[in-house]
């Protein structure tokens, strides 16, 4: 995940809760403190343990009903296509057990239903590295993946749990699928993780990626693209340093201009100019290097602009570079070689970006439920929802506990603190009732628009009241008509 600076709210009031059970402390407890950062994070392979935290999230949710539905490693096809990072193929190439030790889980609380009336959560269980004990300490768990986001995947359980409660037949109603996911971090943009199971039809009518966004819902993600910029000329000795060509001083060059002229091709992200590396000697001039790009952005056309940007903005680098130190002794051969030396390879590109707009889907969230809303002119940032965009006939935003500059999501004390856990909970035990109440006279798959209709008219009403007694609720799904998929 591409971190954004995010402000948490205060802690929930105690009645804005759903207090985590001993089963849901420990289990959070037990998480954190197995390893689940993957090889791109640098961890080899035998000493992931997704398959096993897994399992024990599996566990969990069994005794709340969910099914599993399938747990397995990802197909290598998918760390081999168009979209793929450069990073994941030859990892995926140089190590058989890479894409083995990532599994990736999909569970079910409920029959299979049409999408109309089915909820899908997005966790990843996968950490970025860094060893850090698990600990409860003063009401805050410490621990890597504590915010990012392991403890918000508890933390759906324990809301879940709260919503059964609160409607023992919830799943008369409705379905609940949880993918519980790795290739989140280390750039792996969850083409192997989330996007597999997408494209298995695995989402719902309202899809939620369990991210921190300081319990705000935001219906945005970002994507990046990466570029490496190479020079390949001749080195050269100390003795005689204008023999060869000079890889660093032509990159720092480059570098510059794509500092000062890349970002205005991108409206909504950022450009970072980063790892240039050409050798560590003093006595030596290296004829070769490379320069690393990341450029995110809000819109799927800024990713086309800023590749054709990238590449305008590098050709015209190395032409003001050939004029500008042509009769400089040192870069002279440097100079007039200069356009024929660089080259530009794309490691990560074409990306999509989420860009969610569902008037209904939203107003249930915001006006309903009570969420509140991500600023409009807020960065967002990047993550595996990016695989849910333009799903025909569902909406998909972020929406999670803490925020991952405060909690320290990529870095030293990493913490969560069991007051926002338990507020998240809550949210999500009203968003399932609401969702279910909201959904609960239809009983096929929703048309495209969702602007009029009953739906649409239904959002008038008064927020869902979740301490009805079971008994209201449960006259109502003795009337409540079967999905086709159900029978």
């Amino acid at each position: 995940m591409t971190t954004a600076t995010v402000t948490a709210p205060d802690a929930a009031p105690a009645s804005d809760r759903a207090s985590f059970d001993g089963t849901e402390h420990a289990l959070l407890l037990d998480l954190l403190a197995l390893p689940t950062a993957g090889p791109l994070e640098g961890v080899p392979a035998d000493r992931v343990r997704l398959w096993e935290v897994q399992r024990r999230y599996a566990d969990a949710a069994a005794r709340l009903g969910f099914v599993t539905v399938s747990h397995s490693a990802p197909d290598p096809s998918w760390a081999h296509d168009a979209l793929t990072p450069a990073s994941v193929v030859r990892a995926a190439d140089a190590d058989p057990g890479f894409l083995a030790c990532q599994p990736s889980l999909v569970l079910r609380l409920g029959p299979e239903r049409g999408r109309a009336r089915t909820v899908m959560f997005n966790v990843h269980l996968d950490t970025v590295a860094g060893d850090q004990p698990a600990g409860f300490v003063d009401g805050r768990f410490l621990g890597r993946g504590a915010i990012d986001a392991k403890g918000p995947a508890v933390a759906l359980l324990s809301g879940i749990r709260a919503a059964l409660a609160a409607d023992p037949l919830l799943t008369r109603r409705i379905t609940v699928l949880i993918q519980a996911v790795s290739g989140e971090e280390g750039g792996a943009m969850g083409v192997f993780g989330t996007r597999p199971l997408i494209a298995a039809g695995h989402y719902g009518r309202l899809n939620i990626f369990c991210e921190p966004t300081g319990r705000r819902v935001l219906t945005r993600s970002t994507a990046a693209t990466t570029a490496r910029i190479t020079v390949s000329g001749e080195d050269a000795i100390d003795d005689a340093p204008a023999a060869g060509h000079n890889a660093g001083v032509l990159l720092g060059h480059l570098g510059a201009h794509l500092a000062r002229d890349l970002p205005a091709a991108t409206a909504e992200g950022q450009v970072c100019v980063a790892g240039l590396q050409t050798g560590p000697l003093h006595n030596k001039v290296y004829g070769t290097g490379q320069l690393l790009v990341n450029c995110s952005y809000g819109r799927s056309d800024d990713g086309t602009r800023l590749r054709t940007a990238l590449e305008n903005v590098v050709r015209a680098g190395a032409a003001d570079f050939r004029r500008r130190y042509a009769d400089v002794p040192l870069l002279r051969r440097t100079a007039a070689d200069a356009e024929r030396l660089v080259g530009v390879e794309w490691l990560k590109t074409g990306l999509p970006v989420l860009r969610s707009d569902d008037h209904w889907a939203e107003a249930l969230l915001t006006e309903r439920v009570g969420l509140a809303r991500w600023p409009s002119d807020e960065p967002a940032f990047t993550c595996d929802a990016i695989w849910a965009d333009g799903l025909p006939g569902a909406f998909t935003a972020v929406y999670g506990p803490g925020a991952l500059d405060t909690n320290n999501a990529h870095a030293e004390g990493e913490f969560a603190d069991l007051a926002e856990l338990e507020g998240y909970a809550a949210d999500i035990g009203r968003l399932l009732t609401v969702f279910a109440d909201a959904t609960a006279d239809f009983t096929s798959d929703l048309p495209t628009d969702f602007s009029s209709g009953p739906l649409s008219d239904s959002l008038s009403g008064p927020l869902s009241d979740l301490s009805a007694a079971a008994a209201a609720r449960t006259a109502a799904c003795d009337h409540l008509p079967v999905d086709e998929e159900d029978s």
